[in-house]
């Protein structure tokens, strides 16, 4: 899961992308990296870190340019330890392209060989970012070759691309001397909007931003137009000309329903979708599965576990007519743990990020809700706590159903291992975790309420509950590769060390 942001403005954008990736920082906290353009040159600067470490005055100095494009990355394929692998990549030909990538490809291997022995492109990374940019640049040289680069050529480039990769992509790259390219994979799994606003400081002309959520928009002073279509690309050119195509053959909207349970900010909408309305309504469901469980007689108080799951409980516990209280309070300084490298990490990071309030705890029922548990480490950790705060009992309560399949579409579930709710029963995973009871949302009930906000909707992208994969093209050899490839970067806990002065410096999570 990464953030990404494109703007093309009248004046500088080396700031105005900087304050977009600090609206986006939630969705990765690994690297961070901002290229803009001046003429046909461009200026790129990139290394591992947070947005506020990785860019000093001196590289946003360096950074002139009315074009640009930026992403923060937590990495889901490829090497999570090398900086080479930072986004955004760069290509020469044609033309000078760079480009940022939020998802993941499920034929990168494939198409890495077909770049080598047909294209005669060469890989020199592990990252399917880099695999994506070489496909571009080699149908656009296909499409231009001897003639100008029109938005007509490059829409017909774009429906090669969506021809030739099979995954989540949502994509924005830079052609030097041309203008700004977007475009989203035909399921639209992953998210991305553009809005518009007046160009700063006086200048001619209107400003166009494309980004992961529609907070990054809205932070930044543009007003959201739309969400990109599932299969379409938006070109900007140098003037501020948006140009529209639909290029896929059998676009369908199925974005992914983990956006909404955990990974975006409440305060985005995605493809018409409140996501903070989209945790109200999961936390009704889940009273509802609660009430039909035990009595809510048994429960004192309802405790989120924060930040995410704030929303469902709040509902949940107004539903059940319960007080909702917040028993612990977070460290802002701490990152999010779902995304934290290594089990050793992540298990030492609970304390440092919660702590918890004991008069809230002491000789109560407590229900913890929280937005879903994905390995149960945090879970277990959580429950334990509560208990030495003194609850008498401590129920568990999970907006999201149980997370059961590995997802290749660019979350960090890549191996069946690694999810407590793999072949294990619910009991079995409440024995695990310590809690008294366990209650856990229903699938269909979670499509339906969150469904409900846009009739347009297709569908969503919901493998890691239902072990459905929409692109229809994965495999057991695909979770094979992935599990080998993340035994392959040298272990989970090296240079967890190295990694945890970068990873624990949020200094704040909406999301």
């Amino acid at each position: 899961m990464c953030g990404i942001v494109g703007v093309i403005s009248g004046s500088p954008v080396n700031q105005l992308i900087y304050d977009a990736l600090l609206l986006l920082q939630h969705r990765g906290q690994d690297a961070a990296g901002i290229v803009t353009m001046q003429g046909t040159k461009c200026f790129m600067h990139k290394a591992r870190g947070m947005v506020r470490d990785v860019f000093r005055t001196r590289n946003m100095r360096a950074l002139p340019g009315n074009v640009g494009l930026g992403q923060v990355r937590y990495p889901t394929a490829g090497n999570a330890y090398s900086e080479e692998e930072a986004q955004p990549f760069y290509v020469n030909a044609p033309f000078g392209i760079v480009l940022v990538h939020n998802g993941n490809l499920t034929n990168a291997h494939a198409l890495k060989q077909e770049l080598f022995d047909v294209d005669r492109r060469h890989i020199n990374t592990e990252s399917d970012t880099e695999v994506l940019i070489n496909v571009l640049a080699h149908e656009l040289e296909r499409c231009a070759r001897d003639l100008p680069l029109t938005p007509e050529a490059i829409f017909k480039a774009v429906g090669v691309v969506h021809r030739r990769l099979k995954g989540s992509y949502a994509v924005v790259a830079l052609i030097a001397g041309h203008g700004l390219l977007a475009f989203r994979d035909p399921f639209g799994i992953r998210p991305l909007c553009f809005g518009e606003a007046d160009s700063h400081q006086g200048s001619p002309g209107r400003e166009v931003m494309v980004a992961s959520e529609s907070v990054a928009l809205e932070g930044t002073g543009h007003r959201l137009v739309r969400d990109v279509a599932p299969g379409e690309a938006i070109f900007i050119d140098l003037q501020g000309r948006l140009h529209a195509r639909q290029c896929a053959e059998q676009p369908r909207l199925n974005p992914c329903m983990f956006e909404f349970v955990y990974l975006a900010r409440p305060d985005s909408v995605m493809d018409g979708v409140s996501v903070y309305q989209a945790r109200l309504n999961m936390g009704e469901t889940l009273a509802q599965r609660l009430i039909s469980t035990m009595p809510p007689s048994e429960i004192d108080v309802v405790i989120p576990i924060p930040e995410s799951s704030r929303p469902s409980a709040m509902q949940l516990a107004q539903k059940i007519g319960k007080p909702y209280r917040e028993g612990f309070v977070k460290n802002r300084y701490v990152g999010r743990t779902f995304i934290m490298p290594g089990q050793g990490m992540r298990k030492k990071s609970v304390r440092q990020k919660l702590n918890a309030i004991a008069s809230e705890f002491k000789g109560r029922n407590v229900l913890l809700v929280d937005d879903s548990i994905v390995r149960g480490t945090t879970s277990k950790e959580i429950v334990q706590m509560a208990r030495e705060a003194g609850a008498r009992k401590v129920y568990m309560a999970s907006a999201a159903p149980p997370v059961r399949f590995p997802n290749v579409y660019g979350i960090d579930m890549p191996t069946k291992d690694e999810l407590i709710a793999h072949d294990r029963s619910t009991e079995e995973i409440r024995q695990y975790i310590g809690a008294d009871a366990l209650i856990y949302q229903d699938v269909a009930a979670m499509k339906k309420v969150v469904g409900t906000l846009n009739p347009k909707l297709d569908g969503f992208e919901a493998s890691c509950f239902d072990g459905v994969y929409v692109t229809g093209d994965v495999s057991t050899a695909d979770f094979e590769a992935l599990a080998a490839q993340r035994r392959n970067q040298g272990g989970e806990e090296d240079g967890a060390g190295e990694r945890s002065r970068l990873a624990l410096h949020n200094a704040s999570e909406a999301g």
